[in-house]
C-alpha cells in the first residue's frame, strides 16, 4: 500500500498538457500577388535588415549628369545665343549714340603728337601746311597728322584746367568743394552753348562742310590750353604775368582757329571756284572769324576770376 501523503501530492500535480499539432494552411487557390520571395526568382533582392551591410554600389543606378543631358544643352545652347543677340542690340544702340569707332579715331595719339600739337596751339605762326590729310578717302589717324583734330588734349586740358583753378582758389583762401564744381560745371556748360551755337550757325548759313560735332567739341576745347598757360602764369608772376601770357595765347587760338576752319568752311566755295567776294562766301568768312573771334572771349571770362 502507498502512504497517505504520496496518494494526495499525486492528486496535486498539475496535469501535463501537450502540444497539439496546427493543422496545414490550405493554399490560397486564387492569390492577390505573385510570390517574389524565392531564391533565384526574377524579383528585387531583399532589403536588408538591422545590422547588414550595405548594398553593392553596382545595384544603385548611375547619377544623370545635368549638363549631358539633351534638354541641358538646348538650354545652354539657347541662353548663349540670347546673350550674344544682346550684345549686339547693346552695341549697335551704344554706336547710335556714342559712336566708339569714331571716338577711338580721335584718341589715336602719341607723345610725338601731342608735343607738336602743344607747340602748334602756343605758336601757330610759323606753321605752313594747315591741310588735313587723307588716306583712301579716310583722315589719317592725329598720330600720323599734326593738322587732325583729336579728343585727347582737350579732355586732359580740361581736367588740369579744373585742377589748377583748385590751386589758384586755394592760394586765395576761397577753395571749396562746391566752388571746384561750379567751376567745372561752368565751364562743361559753356562748351556746350558753344558747340550748340556754332552747329545752329552753320544751319543757319547752309554751309556743306565735312565738319562734326566731335570735331566742333575739339576745336573748342583746345583753348585750355592757353587758359592754363595763362593760369600758370598769374599764380607765378601775378596780374601781369597772367594778362600778358593769357594775350598772347589768345592771339595764337585766334590764329589756330583761322587757319583750320577756313579750309573745312569755305572748302565747297574752294571746290566750286566761287568768288569770296559773294554774298554767301562773305558769310561763311564772317562765320569763320566769328568763331576763332569766340576763343579768347571764353578764355578771358573763364580765369580772370581766379587771379587776384
Amino acid at each position: 500500500m502507498e502512504p497517505e501523503g504520496a496518494s494526495r501530492h499525486r492528486e496535486r500535480a498539475p496535469k501535463r498538457r501537450v502540444p497539439v499539432a496546427a493543422p496545414p494552411r490550405m493554399a490560397d487557390p486564387h492569390p492577390l500577388f505573385d510570390d517574389t520571395s524565392a531564391a533565384g526568382g526574377s524579383g528585387p533582392p531583399p532589403g536588408r535588415g538591422y545590422g547588414a551591410p550595405p548594398p553593392a554600389a553596382s545595384q544603385y543606378p548611375p547619377p544623370a549628369s545635368f549638363l549631358g543631358e539633351p534638354v541641358s544643352s538646348l538650354a545652354m545652347a539657347y541662353g548663349t545665343s540670347l546673350a550674344s543677340q544682346g550684345r549686339d542690340i547693346v552695341d549697335r544702340n551704344i554706336d547710335r549714340l556714342v559712336p566708339v569707332g569714331r571716338l577711338k579715331y580721335y584718341f589715336a595719339v602719341d607723345t610725338v603728337y601731342v608735343g607738336r600739337k602743344l607747340g602748334l596751339l602756343v605758336f601757330p605762326f610759323m606753321h605752313q601746311d594747315w591741310q588735313v590729310r587723307y588716306q583712301q578717302d579716310a583722315p589719317v589717324a592725329p598720330r600720323f597728322d599734326v593738322n587732325a583734330p583729336d579728343l585727347y588734349i582737350p579732355v586732359m586740358a580740361f581736367i588740369t584746367y579744373i585742377l589748377v583753378a583748385g590751386l589758384a582758389l586755394g592760394t586765395q583762401n576761397r577753395f571749396s568743394p562746391d566752388s571746384l564744381g561750379l567751376q567745372a560745371s561752368s565751364a562743361l556748360a559753356w562748351l556746350i552753348v558753344e558747340v550748340l551755337a556754332i552747329l545752329l550757325s552753320l544751319y543757319l548759313v547752309t554751309v556743306n562742310t565735312d565738319l562734326t560735332t566731335i570735331d566742333l567739341v575739339a576745336f573748342s576745347g583746345y583753348k585750355y590750353v592757353g587758359m592754363i598757360v595763362g593760369l600758370v602764369s598769374g599764380l607765378l608772376f601775378g596780374k601781369t604775368g597772367y594778362y600778358m601770357v593769357l594775350g598772347w595765347c589768345c592771339i595764337s587760338i585766334f590764329v589756330f582757329m583761322i587757319r583750320t576752319l577756313r579750309l573745312k568752311i569755305l572748302s565747297e566755295a574752294a571746290a566750286e571756284g566761287v568768288l569770296v567776294r559773294g554774298a554767301k562766301n562773305q558769310l561763311r568768312m564772317y562765320l569763320t572769324m566769328a568763331i576763332a573771334a569766340v576763343q579768347p572771349l571764353f578764355m578771358y571770362w573763364l580765369t580772370y576770376h581766379l587771379i587776384r
